[in-house]
């Protein structure tokens, strides 16, 4: 979900591991030469969420690595599919709460560019929140955990998929 740290856990992460980090929203941008906000409002959510498709199952090809998926990318079940034959899904359960205090002061949220923004997130998060519970494991996250703590909790939540770490060396 945004504002949940997959980013900056996933940079943690990826350096507890000496794997790379690879963000599919990031290689999106790159390759339109646009932000995803500037992509939604040009071609739309469904064109977007085809070339959120098309990254992912490029970056999921390459060597082993810490994917940050756009929060929306779970939803759809063939990146779930994608994900699930090449790799391993973590869901940072972070609460409402927390994703707000995080998000609000963003405006790089396309999503969230409605008149009330916190009801937007809180119906996306209720709507979402049945799929990312389908995610192969779930970290809790709190306001407390500092990005290292946060890397360390999924590094140990890895380590029941010994499957994945043995990929990683």
């Amino acid at each position: 979900m945004m504002g949940s740290g997959k980013t900056a856990v996933g940079k943690a992460l990826a350096g507890l591991l000496d794997v790379a980090f690879l963000d599919s929203d990031a290689e999106i941008e790159a390759a339109a030469n646009m932000s995803i906000a500037e992509i939604f409002s040009r071609d739309g959510e469904p064109f977007f969420r085809d070339r959120e498709t098309q990254v992912i199952t490029r970056l999921l090809g390459e060597t082993p690595s810490i994917l940050s998926a756009g929060g929306g990318a779970f939803v759809a079940r063939r990146n779930r599919d994608l994900i699930a034959q090449q790799g391993v899904s973590v869901w940072l359960k972070a609460d409402l709460d927390l994703l707000w205090n995080r998000v609000r002061h963003k405006d790089t949220r396309p999503l969230l560019r409605t008149p009330d923004p916190k009801a937007t997130l809180a119906a996306l998060y209720q709507e979402r929140l049945p799929v990312y519970r389908m995610a192969d494991l779930g970290v809790e996250a709190r306001a407390e955990y500092t990005v290292e703590t946060m890397a360390a909790h999924v590094l140990d939540a890895l380590k029941t998929r010994p499957d994945v770490l043995e990929l990683s060396r």
